[in-house]
């Protein structure tokens, strides 16, 4: 590790090498989840999906967890995007974790309801009947959690879970990820958990690699807490971890 500090109750560690910050990542989600199947026969936690979060999901698949005594969520899902393109979050974390083992129960939103309003109040009554433990994130390029961009992000949300316009930030980013040719065939609109019910989860743990989301981490970490930096809700949360290479770090360091 390269630098450990505090900003406000956020705990940051900052890594020489991406490899090294997801590794660390992994390390600490599984010792958290493994301490808390020791105190309860079921955890519920949720998951990110975005490459970001490829070497703490490697890592974290390392470890003899007993899956199926977890509740898996995930935090969003493009509105209307084909079930089967790769790019859907489902279908990321499908390849990346949920198809790998055997889950008490894997709980999806689903973007392509034909009553999309009804399917979200589903996802919001499953999440209050399952309390979150591990909140598994990264942030984006505009300072985002989940898809709680800057313009939609509300830290007083009513609602667990809502259907959004994303900014074209944020779309950009899913071209700079590899998961779009263009910024055309980026979906306009999100279903997303929201900030408050993402920071209700009791432990967060946020990945943040590459130099392109070096001046969201600069705001997280040294800009005002609010919305115009949504992330930045992590420094009010007791139990937020944030873990950094130096790419994303250089503003910081």
């Amino acid at each position: 590790m390269r630098k450990e500090l505090c900003v406000d109750k956020l705990q940051v560690k900052i890594f020489e090498s991406r490899r090294e910050m997801g590794e660390c990542a992994g390390n600490e989600i599984a010792a958290c989840m493994m301490e808390l199947l020791n105190e309860k026969e079921l955890i519920n936690v949720m998951f990110a999906a975005a490459p970001s979060q490829n070497e703490t999901l490697e890592t974290l698949c390392r470890y003899p967890i007993p899956w199926n005594r977890v509740n898996a969520f995930h935090m969003d899902e493009y509105a209307g995007l084909d079930e089967s393109h790769p790019a859907g979050f489902r279908n990321f974390l499908k390849r990346a974790i949920f198809d790998q083992y055997n889950f008490h129960s894997i709980n999806l939103i689903d973007g392509n309801a034909a009553d999309l309003e009804a399917a979200m109040r589903r996802y919001d009554e499953l999440l209050e009947a399952h309390s979150l433990d591990i909140c598994i994130l990264g942030i984006g390029e505009n300072g985002h959690i989940a898809f709680n961009d800057p313009e939609v992000a509300d830290f007083n949300d009513p609602v667990r879970v809502k259907k959004v316009e994303l900014d074209d930030k944020c779309r950009m980013q899913q071209v700079h990820d590899g998961c779009f040719h263009d910024i055309s065939e980026v979906p306009t609109h999100a279903v997303t958990v929201t900030v408050p019910a993402l920071c209700a989860a009791g432990r967060m743990f946020c990945s943040v690699p590459a130099a392109t989301k070096a001046e969201a981490v600069e705001r997280l970490i040294r800009g005002p807490i609010g919305e115009s930096c949504p992330a930045t809700a992590m420094r009010n949360h007791e139990g937020a971890y944030l873990y950094l290479d130096l790419d994303s770090a250089k503003y910081i360091i």
